[in-house]
């Protein structure tokens, strides 16, 4: 089966992997409200030339995941966007690419990501989760700088709080992938040097199975989602709130 995004996703001209959280079905047949909350690789691309098409999504705050140095170097999203900016880099370690192996594969060698950074950044992610339930706020975008591993475990809690099954979340992980032709065939006409260097295929690829093997394991370590995020200190009102305002 063909996993597409049909029309959640949204085109600007250099930002490559963004789209709405919303249409997803939960368990009980329900599904995740539209223009509520977006997610996105890095915003700090986004061209004037697309303000109206920015605008007409009404998104009044944003959640930077970056490091402080990837802030610096790639810009934060641009003031004339007007909109709340609020910074929560989400506690991990480097990652030692020098660990992947072709035998390890790509899905597992994620996975193991993952679980560290879920375990490390646990307050950090109970924090943007906080803030995403303040939903009267406004429409909400959550963004790293690929929109693929910080802002997918991020999205990943979400859904999972919404009830959104967890193959539901792997597909939508997965859909990442899909923007990464664009993304290169941009680098390539910005930057050919950068372009034309390998890259290992964890940077690019975004299988469903890394998001499958990390909810499974999530469950495994901690119960449920809820349960993990419970601990991570996310309160029964937040979940509540997060679910009246985002749940049809």
């Amino acid at each position: 089966m063909t996993i597409t995004p049909g029309d959640r996703a949204i085109a600007f001209s250099t930002v490559f992997n963004f789209r709405d959280l919303g249409g997803l079905p939960t368990v009980d047949g329900r599904k995740v409200k539209r223009g509520k909350v977006f997610r996105s690789d890095n915003l700090g691309r986004l061209q004037e030339r697309d303000a109206e098409a920015f605008a007409a999504l009404g998104i009044t705050r944003v959640i930077d995941l970056r490091r402080v140095g990837e802030v610096a170097s790639l810009g934060r999203i641009p003031e004339w966007t007007r909109v709340a900016w609020h910074h929560h880099h989400l506690e991990h370690e480097m990652w030692d690419h020098s660990t992947y192996t072709d035998e390890i594969g790509v899905a597992r060698w994620l996975a193991d990501r993952y679980r560290d950074l879920l375990e490390t950044g646990a307050a950090d992610i109970a924090r943007v989760i906080t803030l995403l339930s303040n939903v009267d706020e406004g429409p909400a975008v959550v963004h790293c700088v690929a929109g693929k591993d910080r802002t997918g475990l991020v999205s990943a809690m979400v859904l999972s709080l919404l009830d959104v099954p967890d193959d539901e979340i792997a597909n939508d992980y997965a859909l990442t992938e899909l923007s990464e032709p664009a993304y290169l065939a941009w680098v390539r006409s910005v930057d050919p040097a950068e372009a034309a260097k390998a890259q290992p295929p964890f940077y690019t690829q975004t299988p469903a199975d890394a998001m499958r093997l990390t909810m499974a394991e999530l469950r495994e370590r901690h119960g449920t989602p809820r349960d993990y995020l419970r601990r991570s200190g996310i309160t029964e009102q937040t979940v509540e709130r997060l679910r009246q305002g985002l749940i049809e």
